[in-house]
């Protein structure tokens, strides 16, 4: 039997969110981002420290359905169709207060490009179509943070440049504050308004870069000189993590 030691996967990380905005996490694998969102969203509980959602605590935000999450894998039921795996919360977690009813799941589906795919299973889905399922799932009730955890990260390069565009008009449609882990650098940049860096062993927040581009996004800003300088500056930064 080998010997266990404990690791600490967070220290002292200090952050607060303004309401509404968008911040993407990047780090080297192992450095915690995952484990950050799982914290805030009250599915790991902090040995020390305290996390506080909209003034309240995690567990109580999520008691609350204020925490929307979106998964690497779309985790959707093959049984049942796209319009069914986004009413499953409704099912688990009970009825939504009317207060923060918000979208119907058929609305949340045309939100995120798939009305008329109601009836689908999802095997007759792409990967990119499960993951907008995935994402109006996590919608639903009106949340007001959410927490995506490299939800596009093993779709193709075209695929993700699509739904980077479309998450952005779904963030500007719906105001809701957005935590956004990747690996990639690209992705960081063009998503976020500041870009949280983030160093291992253990985990802790090694520097918040502002991103100044333009609004609205577009992809074509990837060529520009001053995108090149964003991520330059921080595959520098993530040289020294």
């Amino acid at each position: 039997m080998s010997e266990r030691r404990e690791v600490a996967a967070l220290e002292d990380i200090s952050l607060s969110l303004v309401p509404g905005s968008f911040l993407t996490l990047l780090g080297p694998s192992g450095c915690g981002k995952s484990t950050l969102l799982r914290v805030i969203a009250d599915i790991i509980v902090p040995t020390s420290g305290s996390v506080r959602v909209l003034g309240r605590s995690a567990d109580e935000a999520r008691r609350q359905r204020e925490i929307g999450f979106v998964f690497q894998d779309s985790t959707l039921l093959p049984w049942r169709s796209a319009i069914d795996n986004v009413r499953l919360p409704l099912q688990v977690g009970g009825s939504v207060r009317p207060a923060r009813r918000g979208r119907s799941p058929e609305e949340l589906l045309a939100l995120v490009g798939l009305a008329g795919w109601e009836n689908s299973m999802p095997h007759e889905l792409s990967g990119g179509m499960r993951q907008r399922v995935s994402i109006a799932r996590a919608l639903l009730g009106d949340p007001k943070i959410l927490l995506m955890d490299e939800p596009f990260g093993a779709l193709d390069e075209i695929t993700r440049d699509r739904l980077n565009d479309e998450l952005l008009d779904i963030w500007r449609q719906t105001g809701t504050t957005i935590l956004f882990v990747t690996h990639s650098i690209h992705e960081a940049a063009y998503l976020g308004q500041q870009v949280l860096m983030m160093a291992a062993r253990p985990g802790r927040v090694r520097e918040i870069v502002p991103v100044d581009l333009p609004e609205p996004r577009e992809l074509a800003m990837r060529d520009t000189g001053d995108f090149a300088a964003l991520t330059g500056r921080l595959r520098r930064i993530l040289e020294t993590c």
